[in-house]
């Protein structure tokens, strides 16, 4: 069975009596390129166990057990687990983990399930829990690698640079904790049913910090106090988010402590900018 064949799909699908769900964001791919590629690109090997979240129909686990020591595979829609047992039979390094990533406790998992193997991440992620599925992820500081397909302007988000529109809370997020790559993209056309967005291919390798930061916490409350507001000044923004017990006078003081300009905005900090920022702002209440 060719699991990227439209005609074999639909035959699949048939005999398991299948609907696809718009909640769940299922799209099944139906060209055999795409998830050779995105597996490659996760450089998954023997050593590895790789996590993957949504398998769907199977066609990424296939090619991820061809290469990893193991793949454990997590899936919400349990109606697809019989045809999961059809498209993965014989491949003993495939366990399918019925149930909902966002309420799994990841460490547990990798703990009882990855065989002492190095953790990876590979997945064709919804859209609709992209952002909170690679948040838990990253947070859990236990993959070498997070290689996903995800929608593109997500993509492109994270990837963002400073002064870019892209360009937010989130792209300082990702790039403080991990080195993001746009690897490449896949277009509707590769999909059943077809979205109506672009997706593209990210792999994400966890780094040393890029700044020196004492409170993460604290850090990255001031990133999201700086983009709470776009169209406002950074001080403005601030002064809104962050309330008590910072004063605008203090703000103010401590933008300029950093060599900022006042009517900066904060799109345009990079990660040790807003480090200084966050340090010089601590500094005032200690």
């Amino acid at each position: 069975m060719d699991v990227c064949n439209i005609n074999d799909i639909k035959a699949l699908l048939g005999r398991h009596g299948f609907h696809f769900s718009k909640s769940m964001g299922q799209n099944f791919l139906i060209e055999s390129w795409v998830p050779e590629d995105i597996a490659s690109a996760s450089r998954a090997d023997k050593t590895c166990c790789v996590l993957e979240i949504g398998p769907g129909i199977g066609p990424l686990t296939r090619q991820l057990s061809d290469r990893a020591g193991k793949v454990v595979a997590v899936e919400l829609d349990r109606t697809l687990l019989p045809i999961l047992s059809e498209t993965l039979e014989g491949r003993d390094n495939v366990e399918i983990v019925p149930g909902d990533v966002m309420k799994l406790d990841i460490g547990e998992l990798v703990a009882t399930k990855f065989d002492g193997l190095t953790p990876a991440a590979c997945a064709n992620l919804p859209y609709n829990i992209t952002t909170p599925v690679l948040t838990k992820l990253i947070e859990s500081k236990l993959f070498c690698s997070i290689t996903v397909m995800i929608q593109r302007e997500v993509a492109l988000r994270i990837c963002a640079a400073p002064g870019t529109g892209d360009y937010g809370a989130f792209s300082v997020f990702c790039q403080y904790h991990t080195n993001p790559e746009l690897l490449f993209d896949v277009p509707p056309t590769c999909f059943l049913p077809a979205p109506k967005v672009t997706s593209s291919v990210l792999r994400l390798v966890p780094r040393e910090k890029p700044a020196e930061v004492e409170d993460e916490d604290f850090f990255f409350r001031v990133v999201r106090a700086a983009f709470a507001q776009r169209r406002k000044t950074l001080h403005n923004s601030l002064t809104s988010a962050l309330g008590q017990p910072f004063s605008r006078e203090m703000i103010a003081e401590a933008i300029a402590a950093c060599g900022l300009r006042p009517d900066v905005r904060g799109e345009r900090l990079g990660i040790p900018e807003f480090a200084a920022l966050a340090s010089s702002l601590a500094a005032m209440i200690k």
